[in-house]
């Protein structure tokens, strides 16, 4: 199947996870400087958060353990469908990828939704090559597939879900691990400015090789977005100072 075409315009994207599961017009960026609205990630059955300690922070970085929690597919389609449609931007809904097949039936639903502009499908730190290949070729349809890759092993995929089909590539966060206040490790996700110099080299050797990357990772400022760009990423996406809620003071 030959390759969708994707269009951000302006290139400006939140991150998977940064600002819920629909677009709210209270929330911490103005709406209209995005270019979509990427859903928190979704997966086919409910996921509950993890038990626990679930934030620690390090100098630079915060380390997230969330689980990813959501109510299902099924249910996040009743709940939030109609809000998809009725938004003043586009929506890319994120897809926690797993099963082949569940994959494919998940994205032949949204396939029914107008104001879809893509999918992003993220991928489980171990995935194997093949499996990253069969999952990508699963998402293509008819709407744009972006493949949201495991940090450490971007350059080691990237090619591969390229050549499939996939339209953008995008960075998921780096994973760490620290102690909690009793001592035990937590393992989790990594965000913060700390990121950004290894982000900007990882989406500089994907540009130089002509492949469509998404700049994430560490971007607290619109100069440190411009330097993505210029870097080469198509677009780039937000994700922890959206939290902050500070991006607007940042211009």
């Amino acid at each position: 199947m030959s390759k969708s075409h994707l269009e951000i315009s302006p290139p400006l994207l939140n991150a998977a996870g940064s600002l819920g599961f629909y677009a709210d017009k209270r929330g911490p960026i103005d709406l209209s400087s995005l270019g979509a609205f990427i859903t928190n990630p979704i997966s086919k059955t409910a996921r509950k958060p993890p038990l626990g300690t679930r934030l620690i922070e390090f100098p630079g970085v915060a380390l997230l353990h969330t689980g990813h929690p959501n109510l299902g597919f099924r249910t996040v389609m009743k709940r939030y469908a109609a809000r998809w449609e009725r938004a003043a931007i586009p929506i890319i809904v994120h897809l926690l990828a797993s099963d082949p097949r569940e994959l494919g039936r998940m994205i032949s639903r949204i396939e029914e939704l107008e104001n879809i502009s893509a999918v992003e499908i993220g991928f489980r730190q171990d995935i194997a090559p093949q499996a990253a290949i069969e999952l990508t070729e699963a998402a293509l349809g008819e709407l744009p597939v972006i493949v949201r890759l495991p940090f450490t092993r971007t350059l080691e995929l990237a090619n591969l879900v390229d050549k499939t089909g996939a339209a953008a590539i995008s960075l998921g966060p780096p994973r760490g691990a620290l102690p909690n206040k009793e001592g035990n490790i937590v393992h989790g996700r990594m965000y913060g400015p700390a990121i950004f110099p290894q982000a900007l080299v990882v989406v500089r050797e994907l540009a130089a090789q002509g492949l469509p990357v998404i700049g994430v990772g560490g971007i607290y400022t619109p100069d440190q977005a411009e330097m993505m760009l210029a870097a080469g990423a198509i677009a780039v996406q937000l994700d922890a100072v959206l939290w902050r809620g500070d991006w607007e003071s940042d211009k």
